[in-house]
């Protein structure tokens, strides 16, 4: 599905001032819907077999050309900072990249604050080691189309020596698109200047390139830092991704705990997250959920909390509300552009089973492949997870944690305000817990050409 597709019609075209053709696909294109894609996390043994992976799978990664049309499957590829060593990227070229990058996410647990079930000795064994050195991702719009792509993509590392498969996981394809704990999401992403498009409802004034891509202003009027030579860094981006199991047991059981019957469990449910399950935001339909409303581009991102700065239609604690808090008057001053970032997130395992209650069903295999973009992907995750995700007090709530992906304690609770008395609610859990991730270098498609020469 097209951005056009989701619109319904044509979009209000924008001028473009970034090198669309050199910049992948995956950075600008929004994820189809439906979808259905694999990760497939590679370990290079052999240097040359890494640059002929490169070499050969330039050339079938689409650009950002005409992104807003695009109606084939894109593959995306990147690499991690062992990768790029693996590659024999020169040692001026690797020390150029952020410490952050170069030490790993796993390094970088105490500023993630991933701590007790997140803590990366829990993790899934391929990630935090340093084995996982390029990833390539398929995404598609069909099941036909996303195995005759996975085929094409196949034949280039499987069974080439000096290449191993660590794992491929497989995503997507969930009845009614929607993720592990049953709502629809993917829903706001930024406006980004220069990409073509003028701003969607309710995305704001267009943020500037440089936040996204390197080589381009940000919003402090000049580029970021960027990797060296130019040829590698310019047009490229950081990636962060955090692989999640989805305990639905526990989320289901929490809704039962605290809601009698089922309309009242799925307000609660809306509650936490600050939209209902079809992606209607409360906002704008703050009784009962507006499935229409939820499917609408142009309407379901198209409102502010101006008026809701206690948060009695959408509790500034909720998910949606801490990771993009608009117009919130927080107590902390903040310049929310310069926190934003892409999501390509994608779903796997079992579909959301809202009859689940068993602490089975928290181990049942399912969960979200958190997938975000930034040219400072480090350093916004960091303060994501250290401000907005595991604080409060940046809108005068204590200890309370983000009761979507949030590491809880011992005893957490959940404030709804209400007039004349609000309502806490105890024995939030963590419903998300990490089970591996990793930083990657998204290049340029110039610069997946050059990582395929020797250096």
């Amino acid at each position: 599905m097209t951005v056009t597709d989701r619109t319904g019609g044509d979009l209000p075209r924008g001028r473009v001032t970034v090198e669309l053709d050199d910049i992948q696909a995956t950075v600008l294109r929004y994820r189809p819907e439906p979808y259905y894609g694999t990760h497939v996390m590679l370990h290079v043994d052999d240097a040359r077999a890494g640059r002929e992976l490169l070499r050969e799978l330039a050339p079938r990664i689409d650009s950002a050309a005409d992104w807003w049309h695009a109606r084939e499957p894109w593959i995306a590829a990147a690499l991690t900072y062992s990768g790029l060593a693996a590659l024999g990227v020169p040692e001026d070229s690797l020390q150029s990249f952020p410490e952050a990058f170069r030490v790993g996410m796993a390094a970088r647990a105490h500023e993630l604050h991933d701590y007790g079930a997140n803590d990366p000795q829990h993790w899934d064994r391929e990630f935090g080691t340093g084995a996982i050195h390029v990833a390539v991702s398929v995404f598609s719009d069909s099941e036909e189309k996303w195995r005759r792509t996975m085929d094409t993509a196949r034949r280039h590392y499987e069974g080439r020596p000096g290449l191993r498969v660590l794992t491929a996981q497989d995503f997507g394809a969930q009845p009614g698109d929607l993720n592990p704990l049953g709502y629809r999401d993917s829903i706001g992403q930024p406006a980004i200047e220069g990409s073509g498009i003028e701003p969607l409802p309710g995305q704001g004034m267009a943020i500037k390139a440089g936040e996204f891509i390197l080589g381009y202003p940000g919003e402090a009027g000049v580029p970021l830092p960027a990797p060296r030579p130019e040829v590698l860094g310019r047009n490229g981006t950081y990636v962060g991704l955090r692989k999640y199991q989805s305990r639905v047991g526990a989320f289901n059981r929490f809704l039962h705990a605290n809601a009698q019957t089922h309309d009242e469990r799925e307000l609660l449910a809306a509650k936490l997250v600050g939209r209902w399950r079809s992606g209607a935001p409360l906002t704008l339909a703050p009784d009962r959920d507006d499935p229409a409303l939820g499917a609408d581009p142009l309407r379901n991102n198209d409102f502010t909390y101006a008026a809701d700065q206690h948060g009695r239609q959408v509790p500034r604690g909720s998910h949606m509300r801490r990771m993009n808090p608009r117009d919130t008057k927080m107590s902390v001053l903040v310049d929310v552009n310069i926190h934003r970032i892409i999501r390509r997130s994608t779903t796997f395992g079992a579909p959301y089973d809202p009859d689940a209650l068993s602490q089975q069903d928290d181990e049942t295999p399912r969960g979200l492949y958190f997938v975000f973009l930034s040219a400072k992907a480090m350093a916004t995750m960091e303060f994501l997870q250290q401000e907005w995700i595991n604080n409060g007090n940046f809108m005068s709530l204590g200890d309370e944690r983000d009761p979507n992906v949030g590491l809880q304690q011992d005893g957490a609770i959940f404030t709804i305000p209400h007039a004349p008395v609000r309502r806490r609610i105890h024995g939030l859990e963590t419903f998300n817990v990490l089970r591996g991730g990793e930083y990657f270098f998204l290049p340029s498609l110039t610069a997946l050409r050059w990582l395929g020469e020797e250096h």
